[in-house]
């Protein structure tokens, strides 16, 4: 992320949108942060809304570009699919354990045995929140219109950062 702020104040160098860009990017890699850092089912939705929020901004950025701002609402309107499944697996979650906070629904989830309908129901809803910040199949499709937003943020942060925010999710919730 360092590597990256770094870069960009060059490559940003003389943009009128200068002081909005760094403040969109930061908010980037704050969100990105929250979702490593976080400990329950509640902060890390509210991260990984921030990342979707964030993404919106960056490959928008030059809204006045017809083409930027409309890669900007397929990005996000993407994600929202993808968010939508990811809430439905905490709702579930919350139904099945009552609690949100990894460490009890991981410990609660233990006692449930191998191929269990509920366990298969929540980690596919979580799988869904998964496709859309990784741009799986079948939620690929805003990927390539991310080259809309500036070099740094198409080319660094979303291929090297956002995309492997769906495979983290999932190597976190393993014990699901």
């Amino acid at each position: 992320g360092s590597a990256i702020h770094i870069y960009s104040v060059g490559y940003m160098k003389g943009d009128p949108g200068f002081s909005r860009f760094f403040a969109c990017l930061s908010l980037f890699t704050f969100s990105m942060l929250g979702i490593v850092l976080s400990n329950n089912f509640i902060q890390i939705f509210i991260f990984w809304e921030l990342v979707g929020v964030s993404s919106y901004l960056l490959i928008g950025f030059w809204f006045e570009k017809h083409s930027a701002a409309e890669a900007g609402k397929k990005a996000f309107l993407t994600n929202r699919i993808g968010d939508f499944g990811f809430l439905l697996g905490i709702f579930f979650i919350f139904w099945t354990f009552g609690s949100l906070n990894f460490k009890d629904v991981f410990a609660a989830a233990a006692n449930y045995p191998i191929g269990s309908g509920i366990i298969t129901a929540i980690t596919l809803c979580l799988f869904l929140g998964a496709t859309g910040k990784s741009a799986q199949l079948p939620l690929y499709t805003w990927l390539p219109d991310a080259m809309e937003g500036p070099t740094p943020v198409s080319a660094l942060i979303h291929a090297a950062t956002m995309v492997t925010a769906g495979v983290y999710l999932f190597a976190r919730l393993a014990p699901l």
